[in-house]
Formats: C-alpha cells, sequence, structure tokens
C-alpha cells in the first residue's frame, strides 16, 4: 500500500481485492442456489404470490450485494480486514448446531433460537450470560408469538411453545 499525501495508506493503492472477490462469487453462487430452488417449489396459487417468491427476492438482495462487493473488490476499496478469531467463529457453528439439534430433538423454537442468540453475542464478545439469555428468551418468545397468532404461521414447537 502506498500513503497518500496525508501519510495515510488509500484503499485504491491495494489494487484488486482477491478475497472480496472470492466472497463476491460466493454470494452469487448462494443467490443462484435460491433461484433454482425457487423454481423447484410447485406452485400452490393460480394467481398472486406463491412461496417461491421470498427465496428470489433475497436471491435478488444477494445478487446486488455481489455485484457492490465485486466492484468494491476490483478497485481496491474494500476495507482490510481484520485478523480472524477462531473462537468466535466456533460459537456461532456451535450456536447454528444446537439450533439445529435443538429443533430436531423437539426443544422447539424458543429454546433453540435462544440459545443461537447467546452463542452469538458471546462470539462478539459480550460477557453477559444471564442479561443475554433472558433477552434472547423475550425475544424469541415475542416472535414466536407474533408469527403463531398473529401471522398464524408455525414454527417448530416445544414445551416452551405449548405451555403458550
Amino acid at each position: 500500500m502506498t500513503p497518500d499525501s496525508a501519510g495515510t495508506e488509500t484503499p485504491a493503492s491495494r489494487g484488486v481485492d482477491k478475497a472480496g472477490i472470492v466472497i463476491a462469487v460466493l454470494l452469487a453462487s448462494v443467490a443462484l442456489v435460491l433461484v433454482h430452488d425457487a423454481s423447484q417449489i410447485p406452485a400452490t396459487t393460480m394467481y398472486g404470490m406463491g412461496p417461491q417468491v421470498m427465496p428470489v427476492v433475497i436471491a435478488i438482495g444477494l445478487g446486488i450485494l455481489a455485484l457492490a462487493n465485486l466492484v468494491d473488490a476490483v478497485r481496491g476499496n474494500l476495507p482490510p480486514r481484520e485478523s480472524s478469531d477462531p473462537v468466535a467463529v466456533l460459537l456461532i457453528l456451535a450456536g447454528l448446531a444446537l439450533l439445529i439439534a435443538i429443533i430436531g430433538f423437539g426443544g422447539g423454537f424458543i429454546l433453540a433460537t435462544t440459545t443461537l442468540f447467546v452463542t452469538t453475542s458471546a462470539a462478539f464478545g459480550r460477557r453477559a450470560f444471564v442479561t443475554d439469555l433472558v433477552i434472547g428468551a423475550v425475544l424469541t418468545t415475542v416472535i414466536y408469538l407474533a408469527f403463531d397468532r398473529l401471522l398464524t404461521l408455525s414454527l417448530p414447537a416445544g414445551p416452551l411453545e405449548r405451555l403458550l
């Protein structure tokens, strides 16, 4: 990197960001997979929007992110990356694994998502376990009730959901 007139390194002086290009390609790949999967969903309505619309909307958003990331990577405008913390990555992966396991064994949405919330907040450096547990439980309960009662959409039910 070359310093500018103020002595700081400019993003354009870094050149093409190869990792940024890889990230852009991965985002575009996920978008293509979503569009392909959405095209495989059978149409359940004769008119209006069906269940295949939301994956396409998400894919469009990912495509826009991929394109923007690609442009910034080619221009060298992406910010420098910090060193990775393997403990944080492992905490998030453990949270996702617990989410899948809890739902798979019938623990329900509230317990599973609260667990993911707590492990993710710990990965970001928070050490207030009990506070995060309470915040996660309240938030996921509100989300569950909104989906179940207001939107009449079912989420995985477990013992806590049966009490509501």
